[in-house]
């Protein structure tokens, strides 16, 4: 199975990126699952459900959120009704949607799908995403062909001890939230491929993402004058691409995606 994973989509920029190249890119690469992280992908915070289904329309197959996943207030009553939508496993239990699922690819083959907040240097307390990931893996992980978890936290050590925790029983561990591609995709020991962060689906002439006016004016002087907005420059789609075998769950490859934008890289 090769199942494309695409870091957070930043504002209108990243969204229509994602809607205007998704279709070539699993066509081009032979993608049969599809996994967008989409929490910043209306304004920069949180995600409408209008803009949910346009990226569900353009090709994904699962949308995950993180800890911007209900600033956007409509997704509170969208998520409930569309369960290819995860909000973090890990966030308040009183809260609507679920946390992981398991979704067909093109071929009807399951694939489990799971998110967790991290704890470290994030603005609240969540419960442990450690003990809610095992959980789930052993509730639902058995069914699948495939097991993705998008780790979503400000800590590289957190990303990493996740993708220990998984490893063998994950296909992927994946981070996100930072913006951030980092460069260090590999197969762990076990099996399972890993890479702290994918980075954003957005453009990369920003400070992660926003516009660069608003945040070196708040750096260098200690002052705001407005409200951060997302670059509009042309957006880099980044993330990895996983080969795994059907038999054993275990992934065979990892490659890096970089296309379009500053930060063009071969394809796979």
């Amino acid at each position: 199975m090769r199942i494309l994973f695409l870091g957070d989509v930043m504002g209108r920029g990243g969204r229509q990126a994602v809607i205007e190249r998704l279709g070539r890119l699993r066509e081009d690469w032979s993608v049969d699952f599809a996994i967008i992280n989409g929490e910043n992908a209306s304004n920069g915070v949180g995600l409408t459900g209008k803009h949910a289904q346009d990226i569900l329309d353009a090709g994904a197959d699962v949308i995950t959120l993180g800890d911007h996943a209900f600033d956007q207030k409509d997704m509170l009553q969208f998520i409930e009704n569309e369960p290819r939508v995860l909000r973090p496993i890990n966030y308040a239990k009183q809260a609507p949607g679920r946390g992981a699922g398991l979704f067909p690819d093109r071929r009807g083959r399951k694939v489990f799908v799971a998110q967790a907040l991290g704890q470290v240097f994030m603005k609240r307390a969540y419960d442990d995403p450690f003990s809610a990931i095992d959980e789930a893996l052993r509730r639902l992980g058995g069914q699948a062909k495939a097991r993705v978890v998008d780790m979503h936290c400000e800590a590289t050590s957190e990303k990493m001890a996740m993708g220990h925790y998984c490893d063998g029983r994950a296909s992927l561990v994946v981070g996100t939230h930072t913006h951030v591609p980092t460069g260090d995709a590999q197969v762990m020991p076990g099996g399972t491929a890993y890479l702290t962060d994918a980075g954003m689906c957005g453009d990369y002439d920003s400070v992660i993402g926003m516009d660069k006016a608003e945040p070196l004016r708040r750096f260098i002087t200690g002052m705001s004058r407005s409200r951060f907005s997302p670059a509009m420059g042309e957006a880099t789609l980044s993330g990895c691409l996983v080969e795994t075998d059907d038999q054993t769950g275990k992934a065979r490859a990892i490659h890096m995606i970089r296309d379009g934008g500053r930060l063009q890289q071969a394809t796979p």
